[in-house]
Formats: structure tokens, sequence, C-alpha cells
């Protein structure tokens, strides 16, 4: 998880796949905007829903300048 320059809320992450690339919310999780095909949509959602509390201390780190704390990926 990173803070770009442009980064707003609501508290998100972004997902890459291949070509594809999707923005998803924190609370409530869901995709906001962006395309993945649909069986890694449900994987980013499986994966997230069991580490939103570490996303949004990550979030909340990051709007702090603080360094963030590694949440293992998916692969």
């Amino acid at each position: 998880m990173y803070l770009a320059e442009r980064e707003h809320n609501p508290p998100h992450f972004h997902a890459v796949y291949n070509e594809y690339v999707a923005q998803f919310s924190i609370k409530p999780l869901e995709m906001m905007e962006g395309k993945l095909p649909p069986r890694i949509r449900g994987l980013v959602i499986e994966r997230a829903s069991f580490h939103q509390k570490a996303l949004t201390d990550n979030w909340n780190r990051l709007k702090k300048e603080q360094a963030t704390k590694k949440i293992k990926p998916l692969v």
C-alpha cells in the first residue's frame, strides 16, 4: 500500500491483475471503479475482508505520513 500524491478519500486500495486495474473502498468493501475478471474480483474481496482492519490501519498511517505495515499479497 502506498500513497500517491493524488490519493483521496474514501479509504481505498488498488488491485492490479495483468492488464486489469480496479479500485476498492475499504469500508464498505466494494469495487469503486475499474475492471477485474469476476473470479479475481471475488478473490480480492475475500482477501481484503480478511485484512480489512490492517487495510484501514495502513490507510490511517499513510495519511499521517507514517510507514505502512506489510500485508501479505494474494500471490
